[in-house]
C-alpha cells in the first residue's frame, strides 16, 4: 500500500536522508505487558487503532496494553555513523524495542522522541512498540480525550498517531538550530547544536563560518517583515564536513504597546488586532491525524478565506508540517499547552462561566492536580513544547492553562517559562481562574454579551473564546446532544454572528479589546459549532460573507 503522510516531516531542518516507516504494521491488544508471540492483525500507521483510517476501529482501554510490530531492511548505502529512529508522537507511554533490545521509554503523548539504533541493526530488523494509555484515568496530559466521550470531550485514541521515520547522519551532524529574530536591531540570532568543530551557514547569499553552541548574529540589511498579509520567509542552509540541512526563518515581532489609553498587542511594533478562530485539530476519519497533509493546507486556506488572521491551536500539538503551512500562508498561531490532571470538578471548570467564581490555583485538590510527580512532569513538558516549537515564526502566544483544566502554580510556571521565550506573549489562564499575571487578561464568554473588565493590570485584554453558534447539517452529524446555541438556517446564523461581532468585538475595541478567538473552525463529534462539518465536506456559510463581517474588525 502507499505510505500515508510520507512527505518529509520536518520542514525547518530538512536533510536528504529520509526513510518513512508509515504504512502497515502488525498490532495486538492484550491484558498484560508481555510482548505477544502472535498479533491480532494489521494497523495503518500513523493512525490510532480507534480511528477509521487505521483499519482497526477498536478502543484501547486503560487496562489494555497496545503492541506494534514492524519488520524492515536497510541498505548499506543508507547507513552512516548514526541511524536515528524518530517518533513524532505516541500516546501515552511508549516502550521501544529493536531486535530484542529495549531502546528506552517515553512518557507523554504529544512530543517527539528519538533513538540511535545503529548499534542494534541487523540484516532484518524487528521493531516493537509497547504502549500504555490511561487517557483520563491518570493525571498525565490528555488534551480533550475522555473514555466516556460527549459534549466538549472527544473520543480517546491511543498509540502512534504521527509519522514514524528514519534518517542516517554523520557524527558531526547538525542536531538542532535555534533561531531568534531581532526586528528592532535588524538582526537574526542563530545557534547551532552539533559535535562538529565548525559549521558553515549560507545566508543572504553569502557563506559564513559559525561555531556550535555559540549564538551568531547576522544583519538583515534588506529587512522584509513577516505578517499574515505578507508572509515572507528567509531560507538558509547549514553545513558541516559530512552533513547539510536546510531551514528558514521570518522577521517578525510580537509585543505589547500603549494605544489609545490601553495596553494592546502589537505586531512588528504596530497595533494589530488579532481576529482568530479556535481549531481543535480533529478529523473525522483520523481524529488527531489528517488523512493527508493537504487537509492541513485546506483548513488554513479556509481560515484565511473566512477573513481571520489568527488561529488558536487548542489543547493539541500538530505535526511540524501544519506549522510550516501557517508560516508559509501567513496565519498567526496561539499555541496551547496540553492539559492533564485527575477528574475535573464541575465547580472548577464550569461554575466560573456561569457565576464568575475564580480560585487560587495552589489548591491542588480543587484543580485535580494532587500528584506532585506528574505536576513536575507537566512543567517539563511545557518547557519541552517551547523548545520544540521555538523556531516557528507564526507562533506568537503560548497558552499555559485553559479553563482550570488541571491548572496549578500558574504564577510560578509563567515566570519560569517566560525566561525560555521572551519573544512571545503568554496567557497563563485562558478563560478563568485568573491569577493576575502574564501578558494578557483572557476572557471566555458564551451565552451572554461581552463586558470588559475596567482594569487589566497593565495587560492586553483578549476574548480568547466566544460565539460557538451551532448550525447543524443533516447527513454530516454524529449522534449526540449538540452544545452551544443552535440556529435552523444559515441566514439566522449569519445574523447572530454579525450581531456578536458588532456588539462583543467591535464595540469593545475602543474599550481596550486587543484580540478575539471565535469557537470554532470545524465541528467535532457533538460540537456542531464549526464553519465546516467534521468530515470537511460542507462549508456551512459562504466564506466571502464571513470575510465581509470580519473585515469590519479593525483599529
Amino acid at each position: 500500500m502507499q505510505k500515508p503522510l510520507s512527505e518529509y516531516p520536518r520542514p525547518q531542518l530538512v536533510r536528504e536522508s529520509y526513510y518513512s516507516l508509515n504504512g502497515e504494521w502488525e498490532y495486538a491488544i492484550r491484558d498484560n505487558e508481555n510482548i505477544p508471540e502472535t498479533f491480532d492483525g494489521t494497523i495503518v500507521v500513523p493512525y490510532s487503532p480507534e480511528t477509521e483510517l487505521s483499519k482497526v476501529n477498536k478502543m484501547v482501554r486503560p487496562s489494555d496494553w497496545l503492541f506494534y510490530k514492524y519488520t524492515f531492511l536497510l541498505g548499506r548505502s543508507f547507513i552512516k555513523d548514526k541511524v536515528l529512529l524518530h517518533f513524532t508522537a505516541v500516546d501515552q507511554i511508549a516502550d521501544v524495542y529493536l531486535n530484542g533490545v529495549h531502546l528506552g521509554q517515553h512518557i507523554g503523548g504529544y512530543l517527539p522522541f528519538e533513538f540511535d539504533i545503529k548499534p542494534y541493526l541487523k540484516g532484518k530488523n524487528t521493531l516493537i512498540v509497547r504502549v500504555k494509555d490511561y487517557t483520563d484515568e491518570c493525571e498525565l496530559s490528555r488534551g480533550k480525550q475522555k473514555i466516556k466521550r460527549g459534549g466538549i470531550w472527544y473520543t480517546p485514541q491511543s498509540g502512534i498517531y504521527m509519522p514514524v521515520w528514519l534518517e542516517s547522519v554523520s557524527n558531526d551532524y547538525i542536531k538542532e538550530v535555534k533561531i531568534t529574530p531581532d526586528l528592532d536591531n535588524k538582526k537574526v540570532h542563530i545557534q547551532v547544536t552539533s559535535d562538529a568543530k565548525e559549521v558553515f551557514i549560507h545566508i543572504f547569499g553569502k557563506d559564513h563560518k559559525i561555531y556550535p553552541y555559540e549564538t551568531t548574529s547576522f544583519d538583515v540589511e534588506d529587512l522584509h517583515e513577516w505578517s499574515p498579509e505578507d508572509p515572507y520567509l528567509y531560507f538558509f542552509s547549514l553545513k558541516t564536513k559530512d552533513d547539510e540541512v536546510n531551514s528558514y526563518f521570518a522577521m517578525r515581532k510580537v509585543s505589547l504597546m500603549d494605544y489609545n489609553g490601553h495596553k494592546v498587542i502589537a505586531l512588528n511594533n504596530k497595533p494589530y488586532f488579532m481576529k482568530g478562530i479556535l481549531d481543535q485539530g480533529y478529523y473525522k476519519k483520523g481524529l488527531y491525524t489528517p488523512e493527508s497533509y493537504e487537509d492541513y493546507v485546506e483548513d488554513i486556506k479556509l481560515v484565511k478565506k473566512l477573513g481571520f488572521n489568527t488561529i488558536r491551536k487548542h489543547i493539541k500539538i500538530e505535526a511540524p508540517r501544519w506549522y510550516y503551512e501557517c508560516d508559509k500562508q501567513g496565519l498567526l498561531v496561539w499555541q496551547d499547552f496540553i492539559n492533564g490532571g485527575g477528574k475535573y470538578k464541575l465547580s472548577t471548570v464550569t461554575f466560573p462561566l456561569i457565576f464568575g467564581i475564580h480560585h487560587k490555583d495552589t489548591d491542588y485538590q480543587y484543580f485535580s492536580r494532587t500528584d506532585e510527580t506528574v505536576r513536575e512532569h507537566a512543567i517539563q513538558e511545557f518547557k519541552d513544547i517551547i523548545h520544540y516549537l521555538y523556531n516557528v515564526p507564526s507562533i506568537v502566544l503560548w497558552t499555559i492553562f485553559n479553563e482550570g483544566w488541571g491548572q496549578f502554580d500558574s504564577k510560578e510556571i509563567y515566570n519560569e517559562v517566560k525566561k525560555l521565550d521572551t519573544t512571545r506573549l503568554f496567557d497563563h489562564a485562558s478563560g478563568w481562574h485568573d491569577q493576575g499575571i502574564s501578558d494578557v487578561k483572557s476572557l471566555h464568554v458564551y451565552f451572554k454579551r461581552v463586558k470588559l473588565p475596567k482594569k487589566s493590570k497593565n495587560r492586553a485584554i483578549v476574548l480568547s473564546e466566544f460565539g460557538g453558534y451551532v448550525l447543524p447539517v443533516k447527513g454530516h452529524m454524529q449522534k449526540g446532544k449538540p452544545t452551544y446555541r443552535s440556529y435552523k438556517d444559515s441566514e439566522s446564523w449569519k445574523n447572530a454572528y454579525l450581531e456578536s461581532i458588532q456588539k462583543d468585538v467591535i464595540n469593545n475595541i475602543p474599550k481596550g479589546l486587543s484580540a478575539c478567538i471565535y469557537t470554532q473552525l470545524s465541528d467535532v463529534e457533538d460540537e456542531l459549532n464549526g464553519f465546516v462539518t467534521f468530515d470537511r465536506e460542507v462549508v456551512k456559510i459562504k466564506p466571502k460573507d464571513i470575510k465581509e463581517i470580519n473585515d469590519l474588525i479593525k483599529y
